[in-house]
């Protein structure tokens, strides 16, 4: 249903271009047309000026099919992203990034290391201040942080995207290389913006950002991770 929903919407935004177009066209003609019938006889229409006009509006039609034309290609692309996103729904996915979105107090980011580590996650809005901070260890392999929107100063932030940065370091101190992925189910499809987002628990993907879609199974209804 949002799939059409979006499709008629631009359709019926082009189809309104198209009217004024011919609504200009026509006015055009009629000037013209009561410009050539009103014109002095001993003074007529230069003929030079006449054919620049001609070829002036016909450049100008030509730009205007033109357009149309890539209008009618970005809304056929359209329509295809939001068919494959609305494909996910039930499937389980996994996408790239440290972006997602604080929903009603909860946040959620999914990681991976390759060994145990002890982790320090930064979490920062969309100006890059800091606004909460925590720090605890995990395995080895994937893991998730979640956050319930108090910063630590102790106020609650206000729901909106926001950004992860994951340190790891092992027993010696030494880096440990983090994977900063997000997994899960999709339950919905946001239209609203540019590009479709992939509504995964509590966060928002963008579909450009998935990196793998597999069925759902039992052994995702309880999930083997660590959390901080």
């Amino acid at each position: 249903m949002a799939v059409s929903a979006v499709g008629s919407s631009a359709t019926s935004a082009m189809s309104g271009s198209r009217q004024t177009i011919a609504q200009n066209f026509d006015t055009f003609l009629q000037l013209l047309t009561t410009q050539l019938r009103n014109q002095n006889p001993l003074d007529p229409l230069d003929t030079n000026q006449f054919t620049q006009q001609l070829v002036q509006f016909t450049g100008v039609e030509q730009q205007l099919k033109t357009n149309e034309f890539l209008e009618a290609m970005m809304t056929s692309t359209q329509n295809a992203n939001n068919s494959q996103a609305v494909s996910y729904v039930g499937k389980i996915v996994t996408a790239s990034g440290t972006k997602t979105e604080l929903i009603d107090g909860d946040a959620r980011w999914h990681f991976a290391v390759d060994k145990k580590a002890d982790i320090t996650a930064t979490v920062r809005d969309v100006n890059g201040n800091v606004v909460y901070t925590k720090s605890g260890t995990v395995n080895q392999g994937e893991s998730v942080f979640t956050w319930d929107g108090i910063g630590n100063d102790g106020r609650d932030r206000e729901d909106g995207s926001y950004t992860v940065t994951i340190e790891a370091r092992d027993t010696d101190g030494k880096l440990v290389d983090v994977a900063t992925e997000m997994t899960g189910e999709v339950t919905g499809i946001d239209f609203s913006g540019s590009e479709p987002m992939l509504i995964v628990g509590g966060a928002r993907v963008n579909l450009s950002a998935v990196l793998s879609v597999r069925a759902k199974t039992v052994a995702d209804e309880t999930p083997d991770e660590s959390s901080i």
